[in-house]
């Protein structure tokens, strides 16, 4: 069941019921009753009249009771333990001071720098090692463990 809204109150209008007005500039307005039809005529203005629902949104009527029963919940903060670490852990770390942490974290870089440059020069040697032994260029896939391909002749 489609209901229309009345142009003056704002009430539903249901099938069968109301007025239909269309003014020259070929503008559709309908209305509940005679009453707010007699209204408009007279042009009233809507928000100046009690029983309206322009009148009761603009003078927030209605609508306090149930924002007043409305009542958020604030988020409550709860810390847990992850993966890999306890709370315990965690809440150390946390108090920690900046310096200290700071300095661990630059330390633990160097640690990772050092060892990458170990792991690159044990590389090089190993890839000198293969070429002073083998003299020929390989392949990556022959370097990843593929049999080398052999060019077929014709005849």
């Amino acid at each position: 069941m489609r209901t229309e809204i009345d142009s003056f109150s704002g009430n539903r209008i249901y099938p069968g019921r109301g007025k239909l007005f269309v003014r020259g500039d070929s503008k559709v307005f309908r209305f509940v009753s005679s009453k707010t039809a007699s209204l408009f005529m007279q042009r009233k203005n809507p928000r100046r009249i009690s029983w309206t629902v322009l009148y009761r949104r603009m003078h927030k009527k209605g609508i306090t009771e149930d924002a007043a029963k409305k009542r958020s919940r604030r988020t409550v903060k709860h810390q847990r333990a992850i993966v890999g670490a306890s709370l315990d852990v965690i809440r150390e770390k946390r108090s920690i001071r900046p310096e200290a942490r700071k300095a661990a974290r630059e330390e633990s870089i160097q640690a990772a720098k050092t060892k990458k440059k170990a792991d690159e020069s044990l590389k090089k040697a190993e890839k000198a090692k293969s070429a002073a032994k083998g003299g020929a260029k390989m392949s990556k896939q022959q370097m990843k463990g593929a049999a080398p391909k052999v060019k077929a002749q014709s005849r």
